[in-house]
């Protein structure tokens, strides 16, 4: 009796991992996570941590790591737009989000939410339903931003999700129809060239239609996913003087509010 009811508990496990998917470590999770660990950090650009040059306007992305936000302090420091981690897959909200969110807003601040992809747990539309339920929405109020999906190397295990490249895009697709049916806005994409390049094979299907918010850190953004003639944003450096990862937004201020408005 004992042997057969270890062998039913152990043919059940497997059906119990997937019923219940892994999110360790999603608190502290940001965008570039893990991009960071796999690219490295290759320098930033000159006087990053003085001022934007003129042409960019400087902002940052935070997640639950950064706790509560000194939103003051922030726009003090000159950041004028900030993406906000909402939602991980189909089971992690940030127990964070509301003070980032709506503490941003409330000091003028131009704000917008992301979600951390998690292709290996459910669908793309599944995934997005989430991100708009719990805080990924977006309102014609001049401040949000379109919400932001976060697609990145595996923090569990292997860099594509053992999706081929024609699935991820499959995939990434899925995710942008359901929110652009819910939202009435195509969402930001965040990734790197070199993951984009090894996972969706360089689509250049997104290019023309949705934001380019692009991670490296370095002196310079280097070469573009295919598709995009130039980057939305650029998350330029994984620390500096504001909250978070560093950003710079491509244009000035009425720009930035022009990409709010839709």
């Amino acid at each position: 009796m004992a042997a057969a009811v270890a062998a039913t508990l152990t043919c059940a496990a497997p059906a119990a991992a997937a019923e219940y998917p892994d999110y360790d470590g999603a608190l502290q999770r940001h965008a570039g996570s893990q991009i960071a660990l796999h690219e490295g950090v290759h320098g930033a650009p000159p006087a990053a941590a003085r001022y934007a040059p003129a042409g960019r306007t400087l902002g940052h992305d935070v997640s639950g790591w950064q706790g509560e936000v000194d939103w003051p302090s922030a726009t003090g420091k000159g950041a004028r737009f900030v993406y906000v981690k909402a939602t991980e897959g189909t089971g992690f909200v940030s127990p964070r989000f509301a003070q980032q969110y709506d503490g941003s807003y409330h000091t003028g601040m131009i704000r917008g939410a992301y979600h951390f992809a998690r292709p290996d747990i459910s669908g793309g539309a599944e995934q997005a339903d989430y991100f708009v339920d719990h805080g990924g929405g977006w309102s014609a109020d001049g401040r949000t931003l379109p919400g932001a999906l976060d697609v990145e190397y595996n923090p569990y295990g292997d860099t594509c999700y053992d999706l081929d490249p024609a699935g991820m895009v499959e995939w990434i697709g899925d995710f942008s129809t359901r929110y652009a049916e819910r939202t009435g806005r195509e969402p930001t994409i965040y990734t790197s060239t070199s993951w984009w390049r090894t996972c969706t094979g360089n689509s250049p299907a997104f290019g023309g239609s949705h934001p380019l918010w692009l991670a490296r850190y370095a002196p310079e953004i280097g070469p573009l996913p295919a598709g995009w003639p130039t980057q939305t944003i650029w998350q330029f450096a994984d620390t500096g003087p504001l909250p978070g990862d560093q950003n710079y937004f491509n244009g000035a201020e009425d720009r930035l509010a022009a990409l709010a408005r839709g």
